[in-house]
């Protein structure tokens, strides 16, 4: 007779069990949203993923997340200047909304407390897979964020920032927004922070037909700090989703992008940086599903590695049976500053159709010594024109959002961590 035995909690494991027990009398929600927050806990005492779990191999949390900090009721996190300057702010300050309705012409905002309270965002609690380990924490704990509604055919003139902002210990949000049909809008995702904490984000996005919105996803915590997030995103009919990430920050950060095509026309371009610096550990892990014809979908992520700062990339396109004529290219490009630096990338191609186009490709190099030296010749000094070199390289995705706004101020977001870090 065989016995499988569960191996020994970690700290990290007891913590949060520990922690999700003292808070759970002062959680919101009705009796549909606490059976799912006793559902996500149970999943975290089943264990926090290894490295045997496919989907988790690079980033084995369970060793990487050593200790999680209390919850600090005393910790207190101040609204910070937009990325896009004239942007209408909604901060979440240690994870609690603070914003007043921000009066936008076709645009409501409520806080997500009140739909937690209310049952009404119930469904949207549900993992997304059994390896959901991001969705089910942050299930168990989430106390608020927005929930912003777009209605047709409403243009929205200023980006809208949505800022999580936290001040140590534990922050658990949620950001959901409902774009409708022939809406459209920038949206600012701004992840940042001080001390040591654990945040948990999850967002959802849901683009109805003829839809258009460009997504901005700025993670810049301290390297004091573990980040868990998770975007998720349903693309209707003739909808086109843009989604920017960059990843400038944090001890322990792992971005899940769980993507689906649910009409056709669809199409969805993903533009990442990651900046990775120390001894960080960042993971970006993308599911796109192709899962109705005529759909199509482009993925370019750049990657700067220095120190002994460790990344990854995981990217798996799955196109349906019936996801006939699907057009789906996806490329991983990292540049190496490092001997002690390293980046994993694993990009996937699933397909049950037999009329697609679909391609992926991923490299890694050092600067090119020709290219050096063809600066320093010409009076650059060595560290100038290694700058120079790797600013253009990750550069030019920044560039491919087309938009002379959000192009100079992500660029002023890059040259602030070359300033740090170069």
């Amino acid at each position: 007779m065989n016995m499988h035995t569960q191996p020994q909690r970690t700290p990290a494991e007891t913590a949060l069990i520990d922690a999700f027990g003292e808070r759970l009398s002062l959680l919101p929600g009705d009796g549909a949203v606490m059976l799912k927050r006793d559902d996500a806990i149970e999943a975290v005492k089943h264990g926090l993923p290894t490295r045997r779990i496919e989907s988790w191999h690079y980033t084995d949390l369970r060793r990487l997340l050593n200790a999680v900090p209390d919850f600090d009721p005393t910790a207190v996190a101040k609204a910070i200047a937009p990325v896009v300057e004239g942007s209408t702010v909604l901060p979440l300050l240690n994870g609690v909304s603070s914003a007043k309705t921000p009066g936008i012409e076709g645009v409501s905002v409520q806080a997500l407390s009140e739909k937690l309270t209310d049952g009404s965002i119930a469904a949207g609690l549900d993992p997304y897979g059994s390896d959901d380990a991001i969705g089910a924490l942050n299930t168990a704990f989430v106390a608020d964020g927005y929930f912003v509604d777009i209605a047709d055919g409403t243009e929205v003139e200023k980006p809208i920032e949505l800022q999580n902002l936290q001040a140590g210990g534990q922050t658990h949000v949620r950001l959901a927004v409902r774009a409708g049909a022939d809406a459209k809008a920038v949206i600012v995702e701004r992840q940042a922070g001080e001390g040591a904490a654990l945040v948990s984000s999850v967002s959802q996005l849901v683009l109805g037909e003829g839809a258009e919105v460009t997504w901005l996803i700025i993670q810049e915590q301290p390297d004091t700090a573990t980040h868990l997030a998770q975007f998720k995103a349903h693309i209707g009919k003739n909808a086109k989703l843009t989604l920017f990430v960059m990843n400038a920050g944090g001890k322990l950060v792992r971005q899940e992008v769980v993507v689906k095509t649910t009409g056709e026309g669809a199409d969805f371009q993903l533009r990442g940086i990651n900046l990775l610096a120390g001894d960080a550990h960042t993971d970006t892990t993308m599911v796109l599903d192709h899962a109705v014809p005529h759909t199509t979908s482009t993925e370019v992520i750049r990657n700067v590695v220095t120190g002994k700062a460790r990344g990854v990339f995981q990217g798996r396109i799955n196109v349906h049976q019936y996801a006939q004529k699907t057009n789906a290219k996806m490329a991983c490009n990292t540049l190496l500053l490092s001997d002690d630096g390293e980046f994993s990338t694993k990009p996937e191609l699933e397909i049950f159709a037999d009329d697609v186009v679909c391609g992926h490709g991923a490299t890694v190099t050092e600067i090119d010594h020709n290219h050096l030296f063809y600066l320093m010749a010409r009076g650059i000094d060595e560290k100038s024109a290694r700058g120079l070199l790797v600013k253009a390289f990750v550069a030019e995705v920044i560039e491919e959002l087309d938009d002379e706004v959000i192009v100079e101020a992500l660029e002023a977001r890059l040259d602030e961590w070359f300033l740090t870090h170069g």
